[in-house]
Formats: structure tokens, C-alpha cells, sequence
């Protein structure tokens, strides 16, 4: 069974890729960085580099940014780099799983160098020399005094993509260089830029900032009004970029131009004729002269026709004809599928065409940025269905929009449009990041597309990293296409730390880690208990409304209970024998009743004990209830003792304490003009029930409940 435990734990681990293509370059002066090219992680990787250096007598390890996941690259500083040295590399990956080497590799610092470009300042032609341009630069501030430099110099005319290179080697230490660059074309202008790099190195610099030049003119060896192909301007390539009309129906127009390529320019063009008009409407011709290669036309919605010449000293040039398509005029469309690759050196775009009548094609391409773009790039193509441009003239880590349009004649087809990098690189920024929607066990994450300027790249897809306080952390990828997210089986009351991390093919960038935490009890819960707890409440009032209709007398009864009124007693109805009956009472144990119920001793009383009473009755509830209304809660409150009054003519309830106060003496309860048998017979009567009221202890509810202080008190009726 432990093998069989063993043998699937095994299964079930996925080791990290190896690291694979690894490549370091020595940037002088600056650092040592290399980088590699691991295949798709499953899960979260962690990366190490080890180095030897000093020949191999010391070694550190790569202090590399844990934080940035995906990022396959490393850099070691100064001053732990040393130059001239031979350096071993070896990365080693670690995940969850477990740890796997690369190979070892071996560099030689010298061998990897990369300087900075060169600066040049200069491009000018020589008084006295024709056909030539003298190029001054100043040589790189990083670069090794005692390294020789080798330079490419590139150049061509203003309007040719073409570039052609030159190949020299400088060894002395000058700061200012200087290269002639001969065999040009006479009064013509060119481009030129410059890179260099070590003799013993395999890595070139950046090419440097362009410089433009211009070459001395020819003697005129013609006659003024005659006319020379090498001496005039040979011709112009022209473009347009329609823009949407204005409120006022005007359509804005950006015309650009450019001397043909590959036409020998002899001459420097002085000025530009612009004349155009709606079409069949020559006589609403309108003319411009400029200086600049490109202007802006507010045309009508109507098609129009638009001439341009460039004219010198020596003559003009063929006219540029242009059509202007009406507003809802509709272009044909003919490119089926487009695709840019990249090569060494090279962007190459290649198309698809469903009319084989089409051989000309206009390619347009400008940076895709976040802006309005303020310049565009065009170039004619012939008899081919692809175009080619040098990764040099793109920049890197901009993103190039593409556009392909299909001419024939003087009509311009649909265009189709790709988007393409020279070269990517990780994300400047991550994505800004929010948590929404917070509940129980789940939350939406939401966030912002990267700005264009800072993407340096496509975004490729997007990966969630959330890990719960002391607890595993938890990754989620999604498309490119996706800005929103919800987590799901989340744990109840618990705080979560989140980041997104946006990933090009570079590389990938993290966001700002957030946090968040998990409630402990849903709107919907609070909810569902709320509704069970009212409705209840409510059920309950609708069956005591219901049962209130029903019986009416019972639920008055319930919460309003009888209480006797001693005025209304029927103790003045008992006569004689019939009253003794009822005071001759015996004291009996209820086998129902565990506590048993207590009645008053039998005594005897006089026979006109009740006439008596009677009279003094109303007299005596006056007094006894004036008197007790103002002691009554006083008494209670200090706690004192509490004599009861028990009737002799109801059966035992709970006493209630009831504090007789002390009759005054002036107040006998006997009334003037009574006999002396009669007041004997009340006394000896009101010295017995003394005698047994305070035998018994028990409290008359009569006398607590009068009608001027009424309680509630339990009848057995």
C-alpha cells in the first residue's frame, strides 16, 4: 500500500520545465543580464541563477525578483562584475513539485559585450567634392578604451526604404570620428545612421539617431530651357488619408507625397503645385503652392482630382494624379488574408488577393498609440504581394498599425489591416485592479486594459494570483479578451491578498496587490432570516386576531381578568344558620394538589354578627382604602411586615400583602345609639377575627382590590 502511495504522489508531480536557450549579454559598465526561454508553467515557478566568476574562484546566485512572476531574466551588478572574466550560468527552477537544473553554459565577457550607439553630429558634404558626404561622430562614453570599434554605417536617399550599409573598423581613441562616405548621388539627400561594437564582440549597439545630408550640385552642363532626365525631378509618389466629414459636410484631406523610389534624383525640388477640382467640374479648379510635402484639403462629399507637380531650376515633374472616392462611394475589396513574420533583421508582410488584376498595392503604417497619430508611413508596391521593412526603422516595443490597400487604375480597394511588434518586452505597468461584489464565498475582480504606450506587447492572456491569509496561495488564467472574473468557493470571514498579472510573450507584469475580505453572512441570508422571523410574527397576530373573533369573551378575559368589587358582595345575604354552615369549614389536604389548600379554622361568631357588620361595612372600606393609598406603596418599598386579610367566605388564593394601617381611636366603626349588648357582642366578635387573622396571617383579597386601588386577581369562576 505505501509503495502503491509512493508510486502515485510520483504521478501526480509536475516538475518545472527546464530551462532552455539561455543567452547573456554584457552591458559595459552597467550589468551582467541574462535570460531564458522556459516553456509554459502549470503553476507558480521560482527561478535561480547561479554564476562563477573570477575564473571561476568565486560564485553568487542571482538576487532575482520573486514579485515579478514569469519574468525569465536576471541581472547582475557591479561591483560584482569583472571585465575582463570567464563566467558559467546555470538556472534552476523550483516549484511546488520540486527543483530541475539547465545545463551549464559558458560566457566570455568579452566575446558578449554590448556598447551604447554612437552620436553623430554631422553630415555634410565637402566644399570642392562632389558625390560625397562627410560623417562626423563622437565615439561611446561606455565603450573600452583599449577595444578596437567596428562600425556599420547605413544610409539611403529621403524617399527610398532601402537601406545600403558600409563596414569599417576605427582603432584609435579619438572622441571625434570622422568617415567619408563616397560614390553618392550629386545635389541629393540622404539618410545615414551608425552602429558599432567591439571587434571581439557578437553584439551590435543600437543604431544611432538619424542624420540627413545633403550632396553638392553639378554644374549645369544644358542649356536653361532644355530638359534632362538626371537634372529635373523625375517624379512623385502620391497618397491620401481620408478623414470623417465635419457638421458642415466638409471632409478633411491629408495629401502626402514623396520623390518616387528608386528614381536617380538629380535635383532638389524648390516648390510643390497643388491643383484640384470635383470631378467633370474643371471649372471650379482650385490651385495651392507649397514648400512642404504634405497639405490638407477640406473637400466637398463629391469625387475630386488632385495634380501635383515639384518643380526645381531645371525643369518639373510628371504630374501625380489622385482620385478622391465620394463619400458614399463603395471600395472594392479584394485581400482575403493578411500575416506579418518576423525575420533576423526584417518585418515581412504577405497578403492574399481574390482579383489577380491588381498589381499595385499601397502599404500604410503608423504607431498604434493612445493619441491621435501625428504622422504616417506609406510606400507603393508592384508585382509582389508582400513588403518588407528593416526592424531598425520600427521602433521597439511599439505597436505598428498595418494597412494594405489594393489599387487598380485610379480607384483605391478596401484596405486590410494587421497590427505587429518588431520586438516585445514585458508590460511597463500591470493592470489597476479592483475587487467588487464581495460576498460569502465568492468576489469579482475587475480590471483596466494596460495603456497601448505601456503594453510592449500583446497581452496574451491574464493571471489571477489570490491567496487567503496563512494560507496556499491560488492562480486562475484567463484570455486576453477578459477583464472581469469571479472567484468562486472562497472561505466565510476571511481576508484575501490579490494581484493580476498581465503577460506578453516577454514576459509579465503584476498589478498592485489588493485586499479583501470575505463576509461572514449574505444580503440573502439576512434576508431569508428576516422574512421566516416576520412572517412568523405575523402568522402569530393573524391567529390571535382569528382566535380574538372567535371567542371574544375568552380573550377579554385573558388579558382583562374579572375583579370582585366588594360594594357588590353578597355577604349580606347570609342568614343565620346558613352563614354558620359556611364559617364551620374544615381544613382538607387535596390529593390533586401537591402544596395543598389551606381554609380558615371554624370559630363562632354571635347571630347578629352580620347585622352588625353590615351597618360599619361601607364606613370601613372608606377609611381602609384613604388611608392605604398613601401607605400602602411606602410600606412595600422598606420592606416591612405585611399583615393579611383572609375572608372566611372564599376559598384560599395567593395572599396578597396588604399592610392594615392602625385605626384611629376616635374612629371605633361602632355607631351612636347602639346597645351595650350589641356593642359587646361587635367587640368580642372584632377581638375574635383579630384573634384569627392573626393566627392565619392570611390577606383578604377584598381588601387589597378595592374599587379605588384595583389589581388583578385570579377567580376560580
Amino acid at each position: 500500500i505505501y509503495i502503491f502511495m509512493y508510486v502515485c504522489m510520483f504521478v501526480y508531480l509536475v516538475l518545472p520545465a527546464k530551462p532552455e536557450n539561455i543567452s547573456c549579454v554584457f552591458y559595459y559598465e552597467e550589468n551582467f543580464t541574462c535570460t531564458w526561454s522556459p516553456e509554459k508553467e502549470a503553476s507558480y515557478t521560482w527561478y535561480k541563477v547561479k554564476r562563477t566568476y573570477s575564473y571561476g574562484y568565486k560564485s553568487d546566485i542571482c538576487p532575482t525578483d520573486n514579485s515579478t512572476r514569469g519574468n525569465a531574466s536576471c541581472s547582475f551588478l557591479p561591483p560584482t562584475i569583472t571585465n575582463p572574466d570567464n563566467y558559467t550560468i546555470q538556472v534552476e527552477a523550483q516549484n511546488a513539485d520540486g527543483i530541475i537544473k539547465s545545463d551549464i553554459t559558458h560566457w566570455n565577457l568579452d566575446a558578449i559585450m554590448k556598447i551604447e550607439p554612437p552620436e553623430i553630429f554631422s553630415a555634410k558634404s565637402v566644399l570642392g567634392i562632389k558625390r560625397m558626404l562627410q560623417i562626423k561622430w563622437k565615439r561611446p562614453v561606455l565603450a573600452p578604451l583599449s577595444s578596437t570599434l567596428k562600425y556599420t554605417l547605413r544610409f539611403r536617399t529621403v524617399n527610398s526604404a532601402h537601406w545600403m550599409e558600409v563596414n569599417f573598423t576605427k582603432e584609435d581613441i579619438d572622441r571625434d570620428e570622422t568617415y567619408n562616405l563616397t560614390g553618392l548621388q550629386a545635389f541629393t539627400e540622404y539618410v545615414v545612421a551608425l552602429r558599432c561594437a567591439p571587434a571581439e564582440s557578437m553584439f551590435w549597439s543600437g543604431w544611432s539617431q538619424e542624420k540627413v545630408g545633403t550632396t553638392e550640385e553639378e554644374g549645369k552642363l544644358v542649356p536653361c530651357n532644355s530638359f534632362s532626365a538626371w537634372s529635373a525631378p523625375y517624379g512623385l509618389d502620391l497618397w491620401r488619408v481620408l478623414r470623417p466629414a465635419k457638421f458642415d459636410g466638409r471632409r478633411p484631406v491629408q495629401l502626402m507625397w514623396k520623390k518616387a523610389s528608386g528614381a536617380p534624383v538629380l535635383e532638389k525640388a524648390l516648390g510643390y503645385n497643388i491643383w484640384y477640382f470635383p470631378e467633370n467640374y474643371t471649372n471650379l479648379t482650385e490651385t495651392v503652392n507649397t514648400t512642404n510635402q504634405t497639405h490638407e484639403l477640406y473637400l466637398g462629399g463629391k469625387t475630386h482630382w488632385v495634380y501635383v507637380i515639384s518643380y526645381n531650376s531645371l525643369g518639373e515633374s510628371p504630374v501625380a494624379t489622385l482620385r478622391i472616392p465620394a463619400i458614399d462611394e463603395k471600395p472594392f475589396q479584394c485581400i482575403e488574408a493578411m500575416q506579418a513574420c518576423l525575420t533576423q533583421d526584417q518585418l515581412v508582410v504577405e497578403w492574399q488577393s481574390s482579383v489577380p488584376e491588381v498589381d499595385t498595392w499601397m502599404v500604410e503604417w503608423f504607431p498604434d498609440l493612445d493619441s491621435k497619430p501625428s504622422t504616417f508611413s506609406w510606400e507603393s508596391v508592384s508585382q509582389a504581394r508582400n513588403w518588407t521593412i528593416q526592424k531598425d526603422e520600427l521602433k521597439p516595443f511599439w505597436c505598428y498599425n498595418i494597412s494594405v490597400y489594393p489599387v487598380l487604375g485610379d480607384r483605391v480597394g478596401q484596405p486590410y489591416s494587421i497590427q505587429a511588434y518588431v520586438r516585445e518586452g514585458i508590460p511597463s505597468v500591470g493592470p489597476v485592479t479592483e475587487a467588487d461584489n464581495i460576498g460569502v464565498k465568492t468576489v469579482t475582480i475587475t480590471w483596466k486594459e494596460i495603456p497601448k504606450s505601456q503594453r510592449n506587447g500583446f497581452i496574451r492572456n491574464y493571471t489571477i494570483f489570490y491567496q487567503a491569509e496563512d494560507g496556499k496561495e491560488f492562480s486562475k488564467t484567463v484570455n486576453s479578451n477578459i477583464l472581469q472574473y469571479g472567484l468562486e468557493s472562497l472561505t466565510r470571514k476571511t481576508s484575501y491578498t490579490l494581484q493580476v498579472m498581465a503577460s506578453t510573450s516577454a514576459g509579465g507584469k503584476n498589478s498592485t496587490k489588493i485586499n479583501f475580505k470575505t463576509l461572514s453572512i449574505s444580503i440573502l441570508e439576512i434576508f431569508f432570516i428576516t422574512s421566516l422571523v416576520g412572517g412568523g410574527l405575523l402568522i402569530l397576530i393573524m391567529l390571535t386576531v382569528v382566535y380574538g373573533l372567535k371567542k371574544p369573551n375568552k380573550l377579554k378575559h385573558l388579558c382583562w381578568p374579572d375583579v370582585p368589587n366588594p360594594a357588590e358582595s353578597s355577604i349580606a345575604t347570609w342568614h343565620g344558620d346558613d352563614f354558620k354552615d359556611k364559617l364551620n369549614l374544615k381544613e382538607f389536604d387535596d390529593p390533586m394538589n401537591m402544596e395543598g389548600d389551606r381554609v380558615l379554622k371554624p370559630y363562632s361568631a354571635p347571630s347578629d354578627f352580620i347585622d352588625k357588620l353590615v351597618v360599619n361595612f361601607e364606613n370601613f372600606l372608606e377609611e381602609v382604602s384613604t388611608e392605604e393609598l398613601g401607605k400602602g406603596q411606602e410600606n412595600i418599598l422598606k420592606e416591612e411586615k405585611n399583615e393579611y386579610v383572609t375572608s372566611p367566605y372564599w376559598p384560599y388564593h395567593h395572599p396578597i400583602s396588604t399592610e392594615i394601617p392602625q385605626r384611629k381611636p376616635q374612629h371605633s366603626g361602632i355607631p351612636e345609639g347602639t346597645s351595650s349588648e350589641t356593642k359587646e357582642q361587635l367587640s368580642s366578635v372584632q377581638s375574635l377575627g383579630s384573634e384569627h387573622l392573626r393566627e392565619e396571617g392570611e390577606p383578604n383579597p377584598y381588601l387589597k382590590n378595592s374599587v379605588m386601588t384595583r389589581e388583578f386577581v385570579t377567580s376560580e369562576k
